[in-house]
Order: structure tokens, then C-alpha cells, then sequence
């Protein structure tokens, strides 16, 4: 594979684990942000970007000739500085970039581990990447890998057994601590993926038919009340509604607080959980005795047994990830053979127009389609016997790329 010269795949990014929810928040992408970023990744002339920012992440794929061009888009489209990204970020290179997206992928770098919905993240970025023509054929290989081996983990390992995501230990955590769940008035602020799933777990768990489900865009929460039946109310309502219940749950994307003290009016107890990044509600609410306040950094340091049996299964999840990256790697090796491949068959097609054009003035009726031809199959022939060799030869191919380049005095583009 062929990148200009001295241009390598890296990975810049933060997660929750040296990043907490404030610091992601500064670096949190909206829909907006990506695509500008994406437009100016082009424009710089990057030739391959994937961009994935979620509640636990914000991260960069793409190739650069320095990381540094991948972190100045980064900063550049959100509110977080070099300095605040240099102090808790991390920036990969090649193959150890590679390495790090097959275990985000898979769920072993997961907040909660095992949580699989960053799979559909990567997917989705992909998708971006690729109509924006920001997609190449490495990394969209590459995707493709982690897509497998995040598929084969969850279908041969119980890596993602119990409680797996964020939303569901929302839920887990409703359920340990408020008595009599079933009777409480929960109010559901935000409807996006984290608030529909946690929507499901609500009703599936809780058993619970005071649910009432707010979101900015009413046809969005009435699109996820129809499958449950279950209340929706205006927006405007929302003041009134925090008022009305016993647990808010927030799962909002906005970038400011939605939620904040001066809303609340009432005395009785009130639970009220933040799932959004950037924080969505305001820490002041804490000043109120009667109110408290969790967020879902809290939800992920609350273990159960579930997680501990799936600790057991990281082993096999590496052996199915060393296995596909293998395959990955392989094909990624076979690539190097390229240039030289085609550099040895245009000075191949070189000699035979030379030699072409000397017999065309010796013989009078030269059969000028039949030389072609024959010569042609020829090279075709003597190609793909090196190609093979290449191939096949896995321990000295580098001593047999160099000394085909010497022999045939062959000049090829530097590769990553």
C-alpha cells in the first residue's frame, strides 16, 4: 500500500480512563463538529479519518505525517486546549494503533466491561469517513477486522454477559437502592441511543408504568413511548415533570447543563442520574439536601458478580483478536510486495517497447498485435512468479524485495 512519503496510521485520543466526565466533555464532538473536522481533514489533505467521540471517548484514526495535525483538528473543533489533551491523552502509531482499535472495538477497553454498543460507533464513523471520500482502503480493512473479531467475541465468549453498558447500570443501580421501584415516577430526559436503551432496560426490569419520556424533538420520544406505552411530554413541560418524580434520568447531547438547581422546587427525596457527556446537569442541584446526584463515571465503579465472571473471558477475547489482527496484518504485509510488483512490470513493459520498436524496423511485415501479445503474457508471466515468491516467502522477504530492486535497478515510493 502506497501513502505519501513518510505519512503512518495513528490513534490520538482520551477515555475515561485518565480523562474524567468534564475533561471529555471539552473534547466531546457534536454531529456538527465531526463534519467540519472531517471537511478540514480534506482540505489539509488527509487521506484517511475516522472519527469516533462517545460518552467514555473521543478518538482519531487516520494517517498524518505527525500526530500533531490530527490533535490541532481535534482541539480546533471543540472547546478542549493541547495542553488539557496532552495531559491525559494518548497517541498510537502503526501497529500499536492498530492494536488499540481491535480492543476498543471489541469491548476490552470499555468502561463497563464487555460493552459492546462502541462497535456500533466505529461503524457509523466509518460510514461517515467513507461518503466524505475520507475512507481508504487500510482503514476501511481495518474496520472491517474489528467489526469481525468484535462479532466473534460476542458469539463465542460470554465477555458481554450481565450487565454490560452504561444504561443498564442505571438501571441495576434504580433497582439496589429505591424501594417499592415499581410505584415511583421516573421522568426520562433525552431519547437518543443511551436514553432508548435505557428506556428498555426501565421496562423490562422495573416493571414500572410511571415512565414519562422528554426530549427536545417530541416525535423523537414518541417514536420510543409507542413501542412501550408510555407518556410524552412537550419540552416546555420539563420543569414541571423533574417536579413530578422520583428519579430523572438525563441521556441529553446538549454541550451545556439542561438541569439545574433553580428547577427543582420540591422537598421529597429526589435521585437524579447523568448519562450525558458533557455533563448535563449542573452540580448545583447538590446544594439541595433532599437531592442526589450520580453520573455515569459512579455507575461504572459499581461492580457486581457478573463483571467479575467476565474477567474470566478475557483471555479467549485476545486469542480471537490476536487471531484476526493476524489475518490483518498479513494481508497488511503483502502490500509492501506492491510497488516493487508494479515497478518491475513497467520496466518490463519499458524493455519490450525498446525491443518492439528495433524489430518493427528490421522486419517488414511485422505482426505488431501478435508481438504485443506474446510479450505482454510474458511479463504477466514473470510478474506474478515474483509476486509469489514474495508471498510465500515470509522470512527473508525484505533480503528478497532488496535484491529484486537491485537487479532490475528499480526505484519505488517509501510505504508506511
Amino acid at each position: 500500500m502506497q501513502h505519501q512519503k513518510s505519512t503512518h496510521f495513528y490513534a490520538i485520543g482520551l477515555s475515561y480512563q485518565k480523562a474524567d466526565a468534564e475533561v471529555r466533555g471539552h473534547f466531546s464532538l457534536s454531529d456538527q463538529a465531526r463534519n467540519y473536522l472531517l471537511e478540514q481533514a480534506k482540505e489539509n489533505g488527509i487521506e484517511s479519518l475516522v472519527v469516533i467521540s462517545t460518552c467514555n471517548r473521543t478518538e482519531l484514526y487516520g494517517f498524518a505525517v505527525h500526530p500533531y495535525q490530527l490533535i490541532h483538528l481535534l482541539c480546533e473543533n471543540t472547546k478542549g486546549t493541547v495542553e488539557e489533551f496532552q495531559e491525559v491523552a494518548y497517541v498510537y502509531k502503526n501497529k500499536e494503533a492498530i492494536n488499540h482499535i481491535f480492543r476498543v472495538g471489541s469491548g476490552l477497553d470499555s468502561q463497563i466491561l464487555g460493552d459492546f454498543e462502541i462497535i456500533s460507533q466505529i461503524k457509523f464513523s466509518a460510514r461517515l469517513s467513507k461518503k466524505q471520500g475520507l475512507l481508504n482502503s487500510f482503514t476501511e480493512r481495518l474496520i472491517n477486522s474489528v467489526i469481525q473479531a468484535s462479532k466473534k467475541i460476542k458469539n463465542e465468549t460470554e465477555l458481554s454477559s450481565g450487565a454490560t453498558s452504561v444504561s443498564f447500570a442505571s438501571v441495576q443501580y434504580i433497582m439496589n437502592t429505591i424501594q417499592n421501584i415499581s410505584d415511583k415516577n421516573i421522568l426520562l430526559f433525552g431519547t437518543g441511543k443511551i436514553g432508548r436503551n435505557t428506556c428498555e432496560n426501565l421496562v423490562k426490569h422495573t416493571k414500572n408504568s410511571h415512565i414519562t419520556l422528554i426530549n427536545r424533538t417530541k416525535t423523537k420520544a414518541e417514536e420510543v413511548a409507542g413501542k412501550f406505552n408510555l407518556i410524552v411530554k412537550d419540552f416546555t413541560e420539563l420543569e414541571s415533570e423533574i417536579n413530578n418524580s422520583d428519579i430523572v434520568i438525563v441521556a441529553t447531547g446538549a454541550q451545556n447543563p439542561t438541569v439545574t438547581k433553580s428547577q427543582i422546587s420540591i422537598n421529597r427525596p429526589l435521585l437524579i442520574i447523568d448519562l450525558s457527556i458533557p455533563k448535563n446537569v449542573n452540580e448545583d442541584v447538590l446544594a439541595l439536601p433532599n437531592v442526589s446526584l450520580l453520573h455515569m463515571d459512579d455507575l461504572a465503579k459499581i461492580t457486581d458478580d457478573t463483571l467479575e465472571k467476565r474477567k474470566a473471558y478475557i483471555p479467549q477475547a485476545e486469542t480471537i483478536i490476536s487471531d484476526v489482527m493476524g489475518e490483518f496484518n498479513a494481508w497488511l504485509d503483502t502490500l509492501k510486495f506492491v510497488p516493487t510488483i508494479q515497478a518491475i512490470k513497467h520496466k518490463l513493459t519499458s524493455l519490450k517497447n525498446s525491443e518492439l520498436s528495433n524489430q518493427r524496423k528490421k522486419i517488414t511485415d511485422f505482426n505488431e498485435d501478435q508481438a504485443e501479445l506474446i510479450s505482454n503474457n510474458i511479463i504477466q508471466k514473470i510478474t506474478n512468479q515474483f509476486a509469489h515468491h514474495l508471498r510465500d516467502d515470509n522470512n527473508s522477504s525484505d533480503e528478497s524485495l532488496e535484491l529484486i530492486k537491485k537487479i532490475f535497478q528499480l526505484e519505488t515510493t517509501d510505504n508506511v
